[in-house]
């Protein structure tokens, strides 16, 4: 019986230590993204967490934090964190980035592009090379890319046709340059964390605000908050999910391959839901009783002569080399 006994004490000590050194070895890494947890983006977040622990075996995991939690709600520092290796991944908009690297407004630009097959062009060629190379000397690897979409405008007061429609709106903007956009425009640009703006909404403090239909006025259930959508198409909105470079560096080739694979799945799959929802958004936005406005050719063209003057501001900033690469693959993709 003390045989017995030793022999159960020495298994279970062993099987103790196994566990121990299996807990030990796996990793769990923190991402940080901008919007709530019923987006694409954090749909994507989970699925990305999923593939990388299957590929890993339980070895490599990923906690994703809402609402820039682990930046203190400020969507702008996420980047910077991960940059310095604070957070171990970001998930945000370009724009999101724009105050530390300002190249990254070049997507965003008003009237920009016409429409997905311009957007897939440069995303898939040179130009969004040249971001993701800056974005490396900044401390992160981009791993994959996926979208928000065009930014549509919404608000509580009333339907949008022309610029003179928006003249003393109060409206929350992500960024500077929708700042200067905004100001064109005529109507009072609000810049405010994207964890403020539904309670801003709902209270009045501001009037309207603008987003990608599948990506977050949906899921975000902005149409609870808001009576009237214009769709204006006037900037685009990519995201991307990016590493610490320092992280990245740590990883053995096997586990850079894993996270890379993963990544590319997981915001495919972002794009993919995103492009749908927004195919289907209007007509489910038109059923919650939103008045859906829907600029003509004619009316768009106003819109871009008004927004013309923040294009150029940002255009400079940006820089010419960056503006022409875009410019150039945008022209060349309408010629096929």
């Amino acid at each position: 019986m003390k045989r017995h006994a030793f022999l159960k004490t020495v298994w279970a000590t062993s099987a103790a230590s196994l566990l121990f050194a299996s807990a030990a070895s796996a990793e769990t890494l923190r991402l940080s993204h901008n919007t709530g947890d019923t987006t694409t983006w954090h749909e994507a977040a989970e699925l990305f967490n999923d593939l990388l622990n299957e590929a890993s075996e339980g070895e490599l995991s990923v906690r994703t934090f809402p609402n820039s939690q682990l930046a203190g709600g400020d969507q702008m520092r996420q980047f910077e964190m991960v940059g310095r290796g604070a957070i171990d991944l970001v998930m945000t908009s370009a724009i999101n980035v724009t105050p530390l690297i300002p190249e990254m407004a070049v997507f965003s630009l008003p009237y920009l592009y016409d429409g997905y097959d311009q957007v897939d062009a440069t995303m898939n060629g040179e130009p969004v090379t040249l971001l993701e190379e800056i974005m490396d000397e900044k401390g992160v690897k981009v791993l994959a890319w996926g979208e928000s979409g065009f930014r549509e405008l919404t608000n509580s007061k009333r339907p949008i046709r022309s610029p003179d429609d928006m003249r003393g709106l109060n409206m929350r903007v992500a960024g500077p340059m929708y700042v200067d956009v905004m100001d064109a425009l005529g109507a009072n640009p609000q810049q405010m964390q994207w964890v403020e703006t539904i309670s801003a909404l709902q209270q009045g403090v501001v009037d309207g605000q603008e987003n990608g239909i599948g990506a977050v006025i949906i899921p975000q259930r902005i149409y609870e908050v808001q009576d009237y959508i214009t769709l204006w198409h006037y900037s685009y909105d990519p995201v991307f999910l990016g590493v610490s470079k320092q992280r990245w560096e740590s990883f053995d080739a096997e586990t850079q391959e894993m996270v890379q694979q993963a990544a590319d799945q997981a915001m495919a799959h972002q794009l993919a839901i995103t492009r749908e929802n927004t195919a289907k958004g209007v007509d489910f936005l038109r059923e919650q009783g939103m008045d859906i406005t829907e600029l003509t050719p004619e009316e768009i063209e106003v819109f871009r002569q008004a927004t013309a003057p923040a294009f150029d501001i940002w255009a400079e900033r940006v820089g010419p080399d960056i503006v022409s690469s875009f410019v150039e693959t945008i022209e060349s993709s309408k010629q096929q």
